[in-house]
């Protein structure tokens, strides 16, 4: 079992950025790629962006590549989701998923990941 916990969310401007944090615990965490889905009220979970177990080459959603960088520090367990220039539209419940054997053509469909978080809650104002 792997166990998530995210943190970091809050209520922002338009245009603001912030920084979610999700740590693993209960695994080798080297050995999990992660991600992060969101879900926007009325809507189904999101792909957002995923990250290999070295860290290299994070992959992104078009909506917000070029906004927000995934990284992940395999000393401490964590993986970080840098947010800026955020848009009302980025409102959502933002989850981190964890999964030991993701392929790359399943790792932006949410049923193929094992292990979530509860999830934090980003609004951005107008």
């Amino acid at each position: 079992q792997v166990q998530l916990v995210e943190s970091g969310g809050g209520l922002v401007q338009a245009g603001d950025s912030l920084t979610l944090s999700c740590t693993a615990s209960g695994r080798t965490f080297s050995n999990y790629a992660m991600a992060w889905f969101r879900q926007a009220p009325g809507k189904e979970r999101e792909f957002v962006a995923a990250i290999r177990r070295s860290g290299t080459n994070p992959y992104y959603s078009d909506s917000v590549k070029g906004r927000f960088t995934m990284s992940r520090d395999n000393a401490k367990n964590t993986v970080t989701l840098q947010m800026n220039s955020l848009k009302p539209e980025d409102t959502a419940v933002y989850y981190c998923a964890a999964d030991s054997r993701i392929i790359l053509s399943s790792l932006r469909d949410s049923i193929h990941w094992d292990y979530w978080g509860q999830g934090t809650q980003v609004t951005v104002s107008s």
